[in-house]
């Protein structure tokens, strides 16, 4: 409720830009959605909205620009989408009975082509589902299991954010700790002066 009233309280001069850090911490699901309505309703009447966030999941379902800042200093800056595809790696499980011929022949296409350690699958990357799937049709091969496997804006952050963290958890290399003025934030632009749209 309190971020409800905090955000009416804000909106009762008519601002041109309104400016949120972690609007929906702590609210329900009911919430998150209302809060998300209310901040894309904003933008779409011309004002420019920035959101200050550390919930990944939730910048990717509302953020159409992304602007991110890691010890003072400006890390990345542009569409959600963008950034998602720059920083991290998509792939597609492939399980096969073919495994070999498979690695040969998608190698040869300019894929990447990994074992993932279990017996007859690969993780491919540089081709999607489609792709592999026509060739494997031209080919004569069998495919058990095709299954894309997309770059989440979270992989993508702590891809670009590595560099700019204090301190790491030992082996996983997820930010367990920065400091208060050198904290890496992801920040939501919904809408800029020059007139973008979600």
């Amino acid at each position: 409720m309190s971020q409800r009233l905090g955000i009416a309280a804000a909106l009762l001069g008519d601002p041109p830009v309104v400016i949120c850090d972690e609007p929906v911490n702590g609210l329900d699901p009911e919430g998150i959605l209302w809060i998300r309505s209310l901040l894309r309703g904003l933008a779409a009447e011309g004002r420019t909205v920035l959101v200050s966030s550390h919930l990944m999941s939730e910048m990717a379902l509302t953020a159409d620009h992304l602007i991110i800042i890691g010890r003072g200093r400006l890390i990345a800056d542009g569409s959600t989408a963008g950034i998602v595809a720059a920083s991290a790696t998509s792939h597609v499980l492939l399980r096969t009975p073919h495994p070999g011929r498979f690695a040969e022949m998608l190698r040869a296409e300019g894929a990447r082509v990994e074992s993932t350690g279990e017996l007859n699958t690969l993780k491919v990357s540089g081709l999607d589902c489609a792709a592999i799937g026509d060739r494997a049709a031209g080919h004569g091969l069998t495919i058990h299991e095709l299954a894309p496997h997309n770059a989440s804006l979270e992989a993508a952050y702590m891809e670009v954010t590595r560099d700019s963290v204090e301190f790491t958890a030992a082996g996983s290399g997820a930010s367990a700790k920065t400091s208060a003025d050198e904290t890496a934030e992801t920040a939501e632009t919904v809408q800029t002066a020059t007139g973008a749209r979600l």
